[in-house]
């Protein structure tokens, strides 16, 4: 039997583990199963490593994409630039790391955009904005990080509110930060949404509920609005195949 998984803190909602035992179910792929590993404290990943041998790949997710970094024999060229990792490969005692976020948000982008590449506002500056801002950088589309403190090369969300013609140069807005989520989906990021317009596109990673009330903004201005669902299945996509690559 082939043993993947997830390690992360809490996981009580878990994407993958729905995923991947129903992609197992409808491929005909018998002699694979994908556990949850949930450890409060990082560290605990050697113990799980340790007491399940036969693991071939396990999928990180919050809190630990950036902490499991320095515990990685090799890393993937794009997951040392992103700096987070959400995929680990064991190949004899070696954990090899990538960072499959990066390649489902880029596909999926292309996928929604097409040929276009309008300037991009990211809201958020963590773990997964990282992902996104190295997709952005390969798409050739410019952008601008928006974070609540005033940092060197980024625009606060004061900044917004102050110069909502950000909204305007930047057609592109995505969302990197789990507000709006579920059981809290009445959040909503803090921009001036009421200056969304018809030409914004609205990209919210957050894929529960299928309609964030940020989403919600946009489309009633006209604009166009698409949420993080199918990056997550082409990020575990992209697991998959290098697991068994």
């Amino acid at each position: 039997m082939r043993k993947f998984g997830l390690i992360g803190f809490p996981l009580g909602h878990s994407f993958s583990k729905k995923y991947f035992t129903e992609k197992f179910e409808k491929e005909g792929i018998r002699d694979c199963s994908f556990e949850l590993y949930e450890i409060p404290e990082v560290f605990q990943i050697k113990a799980i490593l340790a007491e399940n041998p036969d693991l071939e790949g396990v999928c990180v997710t919050i809190p630990y994409k950036e902490q499991v970094l320095g515990m990685m024999d090799e890393l993937d060229p794009a997951c040392a630039e992103i700096g987070a990792v959400n995929c680990i490969t064991i190949q004899n005692g070696k954990l090899v790391g990538n960072n499959t976020d990066y390649i489902g948000f880029k596909n999926s982008l292309v996928n929604w955009l097409g040929d276009l590449r309008p300037k991009a506002l990211v809201l958020g500056t963590g773990g997964a904005s990282k992902a996104v801002i190295q997709a952005l950088k390969e798409l050739g589309i410019p952008f601008l990080s928006v974070s609540r403190t005033p940092k060197q090369g980024l625009i606060t969300y004061e900044d917004l509110h102050q110069n909502p013609n950000y909204l305007t140069t930047h057609q592109l807005i995505i969302n990197t930060t789990p507000v709006g989520t579920y059981p809290k989906a009445e959040g909503m990021p803090n921009i001036p949404a009421e200056h969304l317009t018809s030409a914004n596109w609205l990209y919210d990673l957050v894929y529960n509920p299928s309609e964030t009330r940020l989403m919600s903004a946009c489309l009633e201005k006209g604009g166009k609005a698409k949420n993080g669902y199918e990056m997550l299945i082409l990020q575990a996509e992209a697991a998959w195949k290098i697991w068994n690559s």
